[in-house]
This record gives structure tokens, C-alpha cells and sequence, in this order.
């Protein structure tokens, strides 16, 4: 097992903050400093921090409804409040399966399974997640179409196809579902930046199928067994 992937399975950080880990030479693998790449058996011995890592490890699954206000990270340099602290006591070393905006509320997933996160959070599985999305006045059907054809977010970066269904509309703002297959970073409030028009609320409220139904803003359940087999078989 590659050595970023055996600490996103123990709940320290995700495969990318753990290669970043072993960059800063804070990983030792057998008593020398790990180096991305190596990998990691049953008998070898994983050190973080100069903290012994066991083998062992115990699957944990959280469904949050992530409220305004707080980010999706482990800790925050800024010191601001993060999504670890709506976790209930007791809860083991997970960590959030990609990120929400500070300003963006919903469902987020939280495990230190690496290999869920990953399937999650790869382009190349075009999981789909939808949103519910406010805008500001009215949104023309031209702009409609452009979303779902995709717009140049950045130079040279455009965003994939996708569903934009208008749910309520009236001359003050537009409510619409968007079902996204790709994440990138703040695409959406960028996507509608795009066509001029701007993002006053963003809620992510299904993944696949999973919905936030009955879960209040800022509350946390642990996902069922059929929920964590329905994520691992998207």
C-alpha cells in the first residue's frame, strides 16, 4: 500500500495533504524519512510527528449538513472554526471529503476512508452532486443554456456539460438545481460569474442519491451500512 494512501486510511489527512506530510519530512518509515511513493507492509513501522501509527484500522462514516461560517479542513491557519468541531465526542480521525466554501452550506461526507474519499473526489468517476443554487433576478434562457454547455471559468479552463433546472423564479432572484460532475475550486459561484450574474446562496444537497433529509443545518449522523455501500458502488 502506497504510504499517502496508508495515512488517509488512519484519518490524518487526505491522500494530497499526506504527500505534502511526507514532503515536509514529518512521516518516517522504518526509522528513515518516508519519501512519496514508498510503500508500506504489514510488518514495516510508520512514524507521524514521532507518533507510531498502527496497522489497525476502524472505518468511520459521517454525514454533516455543513453550515455557513466554518471550513472544511482539519485546522485553520487563520484560526476560524472548522467542521471537526460539529463532530460529536468521540468521533475518530476524520477528515472532510472535499470541501465546501466557507460561505457554502450542505452535505458533506466525513471518514477516514481513503479509498471512498478518493472515489468521491476523482474527476474521472463523475460522481454527480447537485446544488441548490440562488441567484439574483432573473436568469435568460440563454444563460441557462451556456451554463449547461459549459463556460470559461478562467482562461483556457472550461467547465463540463451539465443540469441547470429552474425550480422558482420571480423579478427579485432565480432558484435553480445544478447537478455538477466535477469540482473544481468555487466553480459554481464562477460558473454564474461567467453569464454576470451572482451567487447570493449555495447548498450542495445530494450525492448520487444521498440527501440531507432530516438532518438539520449544522447536525452530524453517522451514515448507515446501506448508505456507505451505496457510496463505495456509485
Amino acid at each position: 500500500m502506497r504510504i499517502n494512501k496508508f495515512l488517509a486510511e488512519q484519518g490524518i489527512a487526505s491522500r494530497r495533504k499526506s504527500d505534502e506530510l511526507i514532503a515536509e519530512g514529518r512521516v518516517r518509515l522504518n526509522g528513515k524519512a518516508a519519501k512519496a511513493g514508498d510503500d508500506v507492509k504489514p510488518s514495516d513501522t510508520v512514524e507521524l510527528d514521532g507518533k507510531i501509527l498502527s496497522h489497525k484500522v476502524k472505518y468511520e462514516y459521517y454525514l454533516l449538513n455543513k453550515p455557513k461560517g466554518c471550513v472544511c479542513t482539519v485546522s485553520d491557519e487563520k484560526d476560524r472554526k472548522t467542521v471537526m468541531s460539529l463532530l460529536p465526542a468521540g468521533a475518530g480521525r476524520v477528515f472532510p471529503v472535499g470541501r465546501l466554501d466557507y460561505d457554502t452550506e450542505g452535505l458533506l461526507i466525513l471518514t477516514n476512508d481513503g479509498d471512498l474519499a478518493f472515489r468521491l473526489t476523482s474527476p474521472k468517476n463523475e460522481i454527480p452532486k447537485t446544488y441548490l443554487v440562488r441567484v439574483e433576478g432573473i436568469v435568460t434562457d440563454q444563460q441557462l443554456n451556456r451554463l449547461r454547455a459549459g463556460v470559461e471559468i478562467e482562461r483556457g479552463i472550461i467547465t463540463k456539460k451539465c443540469k441547470v433546472n429552474v425550480v422558482e423564479t420571480n423579478k427579485t432572484y432565480t432558484k435553480m438545481h445544478v447537478v455538477l460532475t466535477e469540482g473544481k475550486n468555487r466553480e459554481i459561484r464562477r460558473m454564474f460569474e461567467a453569464v454576470g450574474k451572482n451567487v447570493d446562496f449555495l447548498k450542495r444537497i445530494k450525492i448520487g442519491e444521498l440527501t440531507l433529509s432530516g438532518l438539520d443545518r449544522g447536525a452530524v449522523r453517522k451514515l448507515s451500512a446501506e448508505e456507505v455501500f451505496y457510496l463505495k458502488n456509485l
